[in-house]
């Protein structure tokens, strides 16, 4: 196996004179740089097993998360997320999210649901 040589003073001279808070800060930025690309696929790609395994973490079973996800998908808010719909369902009537979940698996506040993202996109 080759060796690999030691350049590492070479390679951080650009941050050698850096505080401990500015590598940090450093750090952080390129970390937000490198998982930019990844959070803006999430924000745009989606499907309707990746919102139903959504709903599956907060709490609803398998059937539940099917109908949500049906719903959702019915009124063309898919991309929004259906774990939003019910977590925005349940800010707004101020109850509890696995009932807001319940009550649009039951068939009910469905027509409240388009009125939470208005303002488009930049309300998801």
């Amino acid at each position: 196996m080759a060796k690999r040589p030691d350049d590492f003073e070479v390679r951080r001279q650009h941050l050698r004179n850096l505080t401990d808070e500015e590598l940090e800060k450093r750090f952080w930025q390129l970390a937000e740089e490198i998982v930019k690309p990844l959070v803006e696929l999430a924000y745009t790609h989606t499907s309707p097993a990746v919102e139903r395994s959504v709903l599956l973490r907060m709490g609803f079973s398998s059937i539940e998360a099917k109908a949500i996800v049906e719903g959702v998908m019915k009124l063309g808010l898919l991309g929004k997320g259906a774990g939003n719909v019910v977590y925005r369902l349940a800010k707004k009537k101020n109850i509890p999210i696995r009932e807001a979940g319940l009550l649009l698996v039951e068939g009910k506040c469905w027509e409240e649901v388009p009125g939470l993202f208005e303002g488009g996109a930049s309300n998801a």
